[in-house]
C-alpha cells in the first residue's frame, strides 16, 4: 500500500513537471498564473482523493482515528520510499511555483508545504481505516524529505545531493506474488528487494573544482532476503533478511538544458533515477557490480 501511495506522489510531480517546462517563461513572471495554478490543482487533487478513498478504503469499516506502528516493517524501506516522494513533489512544487511568478522564498516555502499537503491526508485515511492505521514514522519521513529539499535550496540556493531511485528484478516475487507483485508494473511498486534508493552527491558543485559536472558519486540503500514486511516472519519462511549498502557513480544532467522544452522535461525526469553505473556493494561481504 506504501508503494502505491508514492506512485501516487510522483504521477503528481510528472504533471507538475510537464506543466513547468511545458510553458514555463524564464524571461519573465507570469502573476495571473498563480491563481488559475492553485484552483486547477486544488481542484485535481480533491479529485483524486475522492478517487483514493473509493478506490482503497470502500472495502474496508471505518474506525475511530488511531496510529499503527510499522517502523520495523521492510527494514524502513517504505520510509526510504516516502522521503524520496516528498522531496520530489517539494522540489516539483517550487519549480511551479517559480513558474507562476511566487517570489522565491515564498516559493521554496510553500513548495516544501505541498508535501504536506500532499502526503497528510493519505496518512489520515489511513488512520480511519481498519485495515491499516497511520504511521507516525510515515509522517516523519515525509516531514524529513520536505526538510531535505527545504535545507538546500534555502541555504545553497540549489540542490547539491539529489535522491534517487532504481530498480532491478529480484527473485521473491515468485514467493509470494500477491503480496511482492504478479507482474513487472506491480513488482516495481512492491518487491522490496527489488528497489534500491540513493542519494546523488554533486561534486562539482560541493568541492568547487574542475570535476565532471554529469558525473556525481552516489551512496545507496536496499534490502534482500525480504518476503514479508517482518524480519521474523521472513525468518520463520526459511529467509535471511539483509541491508544492502551501495557506493556507485551516478550521471547527472541538471546542468544541461536544450532549446527543446520536452528534451528538459525528460532530463528533469531521469534525474530522479539512478542510471546503472560502476558500483560497489556491502552486504554480507563485499561485491563489485560493472553496471549496477
Amino acid at each position: 500500500m506504501r508503494a502505491m501511495v508514492r506512485s501516487f506522489c510522483l504521477v503528481i510531480l510528472v504533471c507538475f513537471c510537464t506543466t513547468l517546462f511545458g510553458q514555463a517563461n524564464t524571461d519573465s513572471l507570469q502573476q495571473k498564473r498563480l491563481k488559475p495554478l492553485i484552483i486547477t490543482s486544488s481542484i485535481v487533487y480533491t479529485g483524486a482523493l475522492v478517487g483514493l478513498n473509493e478506490l482503497w478504503y470502500s472495502d474496508f469499516e471505518r474506525e475511530s482515528f488511531h496510529f499503527f506502528n510499522d517502523h520495523t516493517e521492510w527494514k524502513q524501506m517504505d520510509k526510504a520510499g516516502h522521503f524520496y516522494a516528498a522531496f520530489h513533489i517539494s522540489k516539483g512544487g517550487y519549480r511551479v511555483l517559480q513558474w507562476a511568478g511566487q517570489e522565491n522564498d515564498k516559493a521554496i516555502l510553500w513548495g516544501t508545504l505541498l508535501s504536506a499537503i500532499v502526503l497528510t491526508p493519505i496518512e489520515i485515511f489511513d488512520g480511519f481505516s481498519s485495515a491499516y492505521g497511520a504511521s507516525y514514522s510515515d509522517l516523519i519521513a515525509n516531514s524529513a524529505g520536505g526538510a531535505f529539499f527545504y535545507l538546500q535550496q534555502k541555504h545553497w540556493g540549489d540542490i547539491k545531493i539529489h535522491p534517487k531511485f532504481s530498480f532491478r528484478r529480484s527473485q521473491y516475487p515468485a514467493v509470494r506474488p500477491e503480496l511482492l507483485g504478479k507482474s513487472f508494473q506491480e513488482e516495481l511498486l512492491k518487491d522490496y528487494n527489488a528497489q534500491t534508493y540513493w542519494l546523488s552527491v554533486d561534486l562539482s558543485k560541493i568541492i568547487h573544482s574542475n570535476f565532471p559536472k554529469w558525473l556525481n558519486l552516489a551512496v545507496g540503500y536496499g534490502v534482500t532476503n525480504m518476503v514479508a514486511a517482518r524480519d521474523s516472519q521472513s525468518t520463520e519462511m526459511g529467509y535471511t533478511p539483509q541491508r544492502q549498502y551501495y557506493l556507485a557513480l551516478d550521471f547527472d544532467f541538471n546542468e544541461y538544458k536544450t532549446k527543446s522544452k520536452f528534451i528538459n522535461t525528460l532530463l528533469y525526469l531521469v534525474n530522479m533515477i539512478h542510471l546503472p553505473a560502476p558500483t560497489l556493494e556491502l552486504s554480507d561481504k563485499l561485491k563489485f557490480h560493472p553496471a549496477y
